[in-house]
């Protein structure tokens, strides 16, 4: 039913790229480029603009780009609603999720789902909370699932999980007695998540009631990942905000332990992301389906987590 040129245009609209869309759809690159040719022979007019070894899409090929958007979404609906006259659950479902819930909370999540709806093709993408809400707004994801606290008016916001942050550090190491005050985490050194993720956002919120800016504090270096940072933990006296998620593992064999700051307790929400008046089908069912099991995760997260 799906016309495989459109789909052609479509990829190459997205990657700006012949070679990468021909490597996504497995084909060659000079099938690609047929593809493209007849299409802009049809219309009559180019869909992109050759400028050396790169390509611009034009004004027309924006046109397309829109429209393929909304054909697009209309075959996920047309899917989805003759697989439910079948009794099944089928269709394609793309997620991207801000890095701790991609790698710490939501795949326990996504392999019970797979199970439960068989017939659904999920994929998951990752990157900082910046990066998913682009990628949601590029329609190259369904669903978001993000750390965040930022606010984009297009996007509607659905909480569905809670996660601690705590200062972490190495047991090998010497922090300071009891609860750390402001004064004592100054001369800490500290590792941050960069700047675009959802994990310093609120970090940088919640310092503001302790009266501290980023700058006030000791930084040692920014990092892409948590598990970056928690490397790093394990060969240098520093410390690090995060998640009580991420470091289970590592509090429960004793290589880590939380420092604890006075007058600081973060609990941060996880948010659903998608486009105000356009959610999807099948997004819908897995934000259900989520939001069931959030307790679940919970209980094997001592309780970090609830729905």
């Amino acid at each position: 039913m799906l016309d495989f040129r459109l789909k052609v245009f479509y990829t190459v609209a997205r990657r700006l790229s012949f070679t990468k869309a021909a490597e996504e759809l497995f084909i060659s690159q000079p099938a690609v480029t047929k593809h493209i040719h007849e299409l802009e022979q049809q219309l009559g007019m180019a869909l992109f603009e050759r400028i050396g070894n790169k390509i611009k899409i034009t004004r027309a090929g924006q046109i397309m780009l829109k429209h393929a958007d909304d054909i697009f979404t209309s075959y996920r609906h047309l899917e989805y609603e003759i697989n439910q006259l079948k009794h099944e659950q089928g269709g394609l479902l793309s997620l991207g999720a801000s890095t701790t819930i991609a790698q710490y909370f939501i795949p326990p999540v996504l392999a019970r789902f797979n199970q439960r709806y068989p017939e659904v093709t999920a994929s998951l993408i990752s990157g900082n909370t910046e990066q998913m809400e682009q990628a949601l707004l590029d329609k190259t994801i369904q669903l978001g699932l993000i750390e965040g606290r930022s606010k984009n008016p297009v996007l509607k916001y659905v909480e569905f999980a809670k996660d601690e942050i705590a200062l972490i550090g190495n047991v090998k190491y010497d922090y300071g007695e009891g609860p750390l005050g402001a004064n004592e985490l100054k001369s800490i050194p500290l590792l941050m998540r960069e700047q675009g993720s959802g994990t310093l956002e609120v970090i940088t919120d919640e310092l503001k009631r302790l009266k501290l800016k980023l700058t006030d504090l000791q930084i040692a270096m920014y990092m892409g990942s948590t598990e970056s940072i928690k490397s790093y933990l394990h060969h240098a006296p520093c410390a690090a905000f995060i998640s009580l998620q991420a470091v289970k593992r590592e509090l429960e064999a004793g290589e880590f332990k939380i420092l604890p700051v006075k007058n600081f307790r973060l609990v941060r929400k996880f948010h659903f992301i998608y486009l105000q008046g356009q959610q999807d089908k099948l997004a819908q069912l897995f934000m259900r389906y989520a939001r069931q099991h959030a307790g679940e995760q919970a209980g094997e997260t001592d309780g970090n987590f609830d729905s």
